[in-house]
């Protein structure tokens, strides 16, 4: 069955866009349909190393694909932002 609109803001749900250059695996349809259903995107690294961190550019690359814009990412936002945004769900 798919998974209605309604289901998933009902629920709280975030989505992560691994931006490891394997992975990237939140397409920019995907994306493009989080930011239609109004859902906010974490995008990680998965770094295991300092080095990794640099991978964010390819996650950055990948959400604007999808027309995800910063105000659409929840690592954009103060702690205190992040905060109001966890304890609704």
């Amino acid at each position: 069955m798919p998974v209605q609109n309604s289901d998933v803001k009902d629920r709280g749900c975030f989505l992560e866009l691994n931006a490891h250059p394997d992975r990237l695996d939140l397409s920019e349809r995907h994306c493009k349909m989080a930011k239609e259903m109004n859902l906010k995107v974490a995008i990680s690294t998965d770094a295991h190393r300092v080095s990794n961190l640099n991978f964010m550019r390819f996650g950055i690359g990948q959400a604007g694909r999808g027309w995800i814009e910063a105000r659409d990412v929840l690592n954009t936002r103060t702690w205190k932002q992040l905060k109001r945004l966890l304890n609704r769900s």
